[in-house]
């Protein structure tokens, strides 16, 4: 996919050749002047035209008459240096990438070094490049007829860089085209409808991982639920025809199975709320409420892609949430794996109860550190709005851990306050230990609560991605539909994982 090479020679041909160009008085320095030395001082006459523009995240084309070998450039602008920041060069370049696409290039150059800049060395540019060209360039083709003509894409790039460790450069393009990879999986996984993505297949999905990346697997089935007391995550599959699946993925990188980072992963394959049933409206769209699920596979073939030195136990609990005569009821207690008892007042808030399992079943293979990622509460995205992933913790230096992670991802997340009388509203039950839905207000904080009681003591952050998972509009960096969030942060968590700050 991706060619390194330290000189450029103008007469090489490429479809399109792209560069970045910042918005400054001065005339085009390096690269830039040597491209517009072969223009006779014709780039120069364009940018002050106004017919290439300089402006954060435009996109110029500009069409070569065979002056060099490339037929057309594409030139990125990149704003003021002083506002230059890596997200926004990965949403330039995704941008790029798109414009790219439209054109039906199957082929490019990119001068790297045209996007250097004094907080931007040549590896963090090469990140950007192949996670943004990774991202922006994902498709879901969906279920249609095939169309007529297909859909042509890039298939290869020649970075052009001046550092003199190729290898480097090399290096960080594959690890950026190795998140964009895993968070593209999670989207098609989040994209998939629940008939064709059910608790089933998604074991399925994640032997074969397993099998790629040598993982350990397990998949507990029915049976092994019932003899290890699941009663959480029993209760929610009561009303479905579907068997449930508790998978467990391990990845080894230690030499002793210690300090391990648990990943727990929602895998709700279809909510209809139970009998605290959903709206029309608001069933459409339930297929992705197994974001969560998602985010944590796509972490995982991350983990498996780029081996990094930790432990990392991955559980996803996967079931539906359906009606049915023998589907579980308001009124109902069940017991959960740990033994605590639940008073469901609410069959639509089931994602917090198959969590309890999956928390409790982390900790029995030996999590030290626990992340669960969950599409749990409207709750968030009324606080929060669709952009942001909502957080709870007990934990100081795992959260500044979690929080670094997303920064470095582009993913933000906020954390909500979780006191004393939150756990004590969760706590609130005259038949049973907890109860599953103490009320609307602080929705969002009583989901992760009740998921903290579960947790216990363990170093736990809880992200709700309810308004995060998906998106109704296309972006920069990806289409309408899935958005995959949370992959990129869970990867780069256990890449950067250090002990010593706990």
């Amino acid at each position: 996919m991706f060619t390194v090479k330290s000189e450029m020679n103008y007469a090489t041909e490429h479809e399109c050749l792209v560069i970045g160009l910042f918005d400054k008085p001065n005339k085009f320095e390096g690269v830039l002047a040597d491209l517009d030395k072969q223009f006779e001082g014709q780039l120069t006459e364009l940018v002050k035209s106004g017919d290439i523009s300089a402006k954060k995240k435009a996109v110029s084309k500009v069409h070569t008459f065979s002056r060099i070998g490339a037929k057309r450039l594409l030139v990125v602008g990149l704003g003021r240096e002083k506002d230059y920041s890596f997200e926004g060069l990965r949403e330039a370049l995704g941008k790029t990438f798109k414009v790219a696409i439209a054109a039906k290039l199957t082929e490019a150059g990119i001068f790297l070094d045209s996007f250097l800049q004094e907080d931007m060395d040549a590896l963090d540019v090469a990140h950007a490049i192949s996670e943004a060209f990774t991202l922006s360039t994902y498709r879901f083709d969906g279920y249609k007829q095939k169309r007529n003509e297909p859909i042509k894409a890039i298939e290869s790039m020649t970075v052009y860089s001046s550092a003199e460790d190729g290898e480097e450069i090399k290096a960080s393009l594959t690890v950026g085209y190795t998140h964009g990879k895993g968070t593209n999986a999670a989207r098609t996984l989040v994209n998939l409808p629940g008939n064709m993505l059910t608790a089933t297949d998604m074991a399925n999905y994640a032997k074969e991982l397993a099998a790629k990346y040598d993982f350990e697997v397990e998949v507990l089935e029915k049976e092994d639920m019932l003899k290890l007391g699941m009663g959480a995550l029993l209760a929610v599959n009561q009303g479905s025809t579907e068997p449930p699946k508790m998978i467990v993925l391990k990845y080894q990188g230690k030499d002793e199975w210690k300090d391990v980072i648990g990943l727990v992963g929602k895998g709700i394959t279809f909510d209809t709320g139970g009998y605290s049933i959903k709206t029309k409206d608001g069933l459409v769209g339930m297929k992705s409420d197994m974001g969560g699920a998602a985010a944590v596979l796509g972490a995982m073939e991350v983990i498996g892609e780029l081996r990094p030195e930790q432990n990392v136990v991955a559980v996803i609990p996967s079931t539906d949430n359906m009606i049915s005569g023998n589907a579980f009821k308001p009124d109902d207690v069940i017991t959960s794996m740990s033994g605590k008892t639940i008073e469901v007042l609410n069959t639509d808030a089931e994602g917090r109860l198959v969590l309890a399992d999956a928390v409790t079943y982390a900790k029995h293979h030996g999590a030290n550190y626990l992340v669960d990622v969950a599409t749990l509460t409207g709750g968030v995205i009324v606080a929060l709005g669709m952009e942001t992933t909502g957080a709870l913790t007990n934990n100081e230096a795992l959260w500044e851990q979690v929080l670094e992670a997303s920064y470095e991802a582009g993913e933000p997340i906020w954390r909500l306050p979780l006191f004393e009388k939150d756990k004590q509203r969760v706590r609130n039950s005259k038949i049973a230990d907890l109860n599953n839905s103490p009320g609307r207000e602080g929705h969002a904080i009583m989901g992760g609560a009740f998921v903290g009681e579960f947790a216990e003591d363990t170093p736990w952050v809880h992200l709700d991605i309810a308004g995060t998972s998906t998106t109704r509009k296309e972006h920069d960096l990806g289409p309408s539909g899935a958005t995959g969030v949370m992959v990129r942060t869970l990867a780069l968590l256990v890449e950067r994982f250090e002990l010593e700050s706990k």
